[in-house]
């Protein structure tokens, strides 16, 4: 009897298998990441006021201080979201005292994000400085040299789609569309026998593509 009802219990539980087995059953739903091309390049233009200054050989070797104002233009790509390099090149003659700016230069762009909108960033590159000056004895001062800088950078875009190939995408001013910049840099320091400095300070618009 134990025998009988324990092969009707294993039939049972065969045939309740084989009926689930046949059953429709919906597969399980995975999420797909979209691959999107996103390009790291971006493009900036900003205003940007400049400071120089030199002991003037035309007035008894006094320091004479300029300042002026000017627009630069900038175009980087970023190859993470830890390292890019960065071309700019800027003119400042706007309200100048007795001199005006030329620089253009190279950079790496060390950065780091401190959240998804908003990083900070180092400027770390060979440019060239040119300045004319309004003085009889000296003219033109063009130097070519190392030139540091520290910035930040806001990203005001609301594209927040999930990109499998570029995992650094909608961090800091990284994501397709419209951001902000402020940064500091340093052009020249007590360069030749004149002790010219030259430095400059930056804000603009930028957009990533």
């Amino acid at each position: 009897m134990k025998n009988t009802i324990a092969k009707v219990a294993l039939s049972s539980l065969l045939m309740s298998g084989a009926l689930m087995a046949g059953k429709n059953v919906a597969p399980a739903v995975v999420p797909v990441v979209p691959i999107v091309n996103v390009n790291p390049l971006y493009v900036g233009l900003g205003l940007l006021w400049s400071g120089a200054s030199i002991n003037c050989p035309c007035d008894n070797s006094s320091r004479k201080k300029n300042t002026s104002y000017g627009v630069m233009g900038r175009i980087g790509y970023d190859f993470n979201q830890y390292i890019g390099i960065e071309a700019r090149a800027f003119k400042a003659s706007i309200d100048k005292n007795f001199a005006e700016t030329t620089h253009y230069g190279v950079y790496l762009k060390p950065q780091y994000h401190i959240t998804d909108k908003f990083n900070v960033y180092g400027l770390i590159g060979y440019g060239q400085t040119k300045i004319d000056f309004d003085c009889p004895t000296m003219d033109t001062y063009d130097e070519s040299g190392v030139s540091l800088g520290l910035g930040f950078e806001y990203d005001m875009s609301a594209d927040e789609t999930v990109v499998a190939s570029r995992a650094f995408d909608g961090q800091g001013d990284q994501e397709k569309g419209w951001g902000i910049w402020v940064d500091y840099q340093n052009l020249l320091h007590n360069e030749g026998p004149n002790k010219i400095k030259a430095n400059i300070v930056t804000a603009g618009v930028t957009y990533d593509f």
